[in-house]
């Protein structure tokens, strides 16, 4: 059974940091793509982060580049999101996914959406103050 758990989340003041974590069983990192997403009230889901396990490459949706850093550790079956200079804007609840490639190939466009992926964890609150 595929299990996704993400924690971390809290309450920051703008300007802080948060280092989210999602915690995966049931599931080889092999021929995988691992990602973030997250969804503001009254707003739909938008792709943040995701990495490969065969790809040095790493995306990130344009309002978080530079601020937020995506990584995992295969051994602890652990993936992670570090976010800094955090902005009322990043109020939301995030929420780690996992995809199988299976052939196909990695593109920021195709894994930045939502419907690529095929395990979810529950999501985790991050709320930031101005």
């Amino acid at each position: 059974e595929v299990q996704l758990q993400a924690s971390g989340g809290g309450l920051v003041q703008a300007g802080g940091s948060l280092r989210l974590s999602c915690a995966a069983s049931g599931f080889s990192f092999d021929d995988s793509v691992v990602a973030w997403f997250r969804q503001a009230p009254g707003k739909e889901r938008e792709g943040v982060s995701c990495m490969s396990s065969s790809d040095i490459r790493t995306f990130y949706a344009d309002s978080v580049t530079g601020r937020f850093t995506i990584s995992s550790d295969n051994a602890k079956s652990a993936i992670y999101l570090q976010m800094n200079s955090l902005k009322p804007e990043d109020t939301a609840t995030y929420f780690c996914a996992v995809a199988y490639l299976r052939g196909r190939k990695y593109t920021r466009t195709y894994h930045l959406t939502e419907g690529s992926y095929h395990y979810w964890g529950q999501g985790t609150l991050v709320t930031v103050s101005s």
